[in-house]
């Protein structure tokens, strides 16, 4: 197609349709890692084409989650590293699904750009297909769309969306929480992709500053530090489906402990969750100490060291934490669901 394909009144604009076929010739393999069972199509055409397997299901119900990766992107720009952002697009969207207890089936991302490099999109979609692989989801599809004009040429967005199923009787409901069941922590690798505007502002990272700055308290450099992607939770997740009786899930994202672990709570219960039972990354004393920020705020805005917080039933989480363990899957029992308003209540 790219030999008979090309418009140099197009190129002229700013729109260049052979750097769009050169990104997809790049971009191929890393998409094969992702392929599963249940893919139809191969990439290419209009639309990604799956056929989902329903054996064992009663009423299969499909779960989708839809996110982007906000303005962590500017340091990717800022470190011309573009190899990970696309495991934060996949965890954002695939760990949501995972908190109904379904299990991620394909993804597709949208990429826009200010000028089509097709290396660079490569390296973009390396990342989103090391995402879906640690997922299990197939990336079936996509669209890398330049905008000149509407954005900077060496900048670009990244969204996607995941796509799940579940069984209707096995979707995880919160209505089934009762006080006593116990709370589990999964850890974060840090930051995630949340609340990066402040995270810039603390550290002031667009005014001129030492970008390969090597942090003493860290023990690694601050960017690459911060570039760490999200902590896809898929084999934590499957580790404890229909072994131990979930009750509920939250994904600890921007909005931290206040906003997303009611989230999963019925009315009249809230979360007791013990701060000393969950190591926290060094990150985050760093930016509170920096920016000289109060601690609710942290926990109102931040992951602290939890990316997922999981309610399992009364007297199994030990099983769970077992079977955790066997799977290589770090936890922490941080807590109990009780009675009472408020949501969280940390101590």
């Amino acid at each position: 197609m790219e030999r008979y394909s090309h418009s140099e009144s197009y190129k002229s604009a700013g729109v260049d349709i052979t750097a769009g076929y050169r990104a997809v010739e790049l971009m191929k393999g890393s998409i094969a890692r992702t392929m599963t069972p249940g893919v139809v199509s191969g990439i290419g055409g209009f639309g990604g084409l799956f056929e989902p397997e329903f054996a064992g299901m009663e009423r299969p119900v499909l779960v989708s989650g839809t996110d982007g990766v906000g303005t962590k992107l500017k340091l990717a720009f800022l470190l011309n590293k573009h190899d990970t952002i696309g495991i934060d697009a996949v965890a954002m969207c695939a760990n949501d699904v995972l908190c109904a207890g379904a299990k991620p089936l394909f993804f597709l991302d949208y990429i826009a750009c200010g000028k089509n490099r097709p290396e660079v999109i490569a390296e973009i979609v390396s990342g989103v297909a090391e995402g879906c692989v640690q997922a299990g989801a197939a990336l079936i599809g996509g669209e890398t769309a330049e905008h000149p004009g509407l954005m900077p040429e060496d900048e670009y967005d990244l969204a996607g969306f995941c796509v799940g199923i579940a069984d209707a009787k096995k979707i995880l409901n919160k209505e089934t929480l009762r006080p006593g069941d116990v709370l589990i922590g999964l850890p974060s690798s840090g930051a995630h992709s949340n609340a990066f505007s402040l995270i810039r502002k603390v550290f002031q990272l667009e005014e001129g500053g030492d970008l390969s700055r090597f942090d003493e308290e860290l023990g690694a450099p601050l960017l690459q530090t911060l570039l760490t992607p999200t902590r896809i939770y898929a084999r934590a997740m499957n580790a404890l489906l229909g072994k131990v009786e979930l009750r509920g899930a939250s994904h600890i994202t921007g909005g931290g402990f206040y906003e997303n672990i009611p989230r999963m709570l019925p009315g009249g219960l809230r979360a007791r969750v013990k701060l000393s039972s969950f190591p926290k990354p060094k990150i985050f004393g760093l930016i509170q100490k920096t920016g000289g920020i109060p601690e609710r705020d942290m926990y109102n805005t931040f992951n602290m060291g939890l990316g997922m917080v999981l309610a399992v039933k009364k007297g199994e989480e030990k099983l769970a934490m077992e079977l955790l363990e066997a799977a290589g899957e770090p936890a922490y029992l941080i807590g109990e669901a009780e009675e009472g308003e408020g949501g969280v209540a940390l101590w």
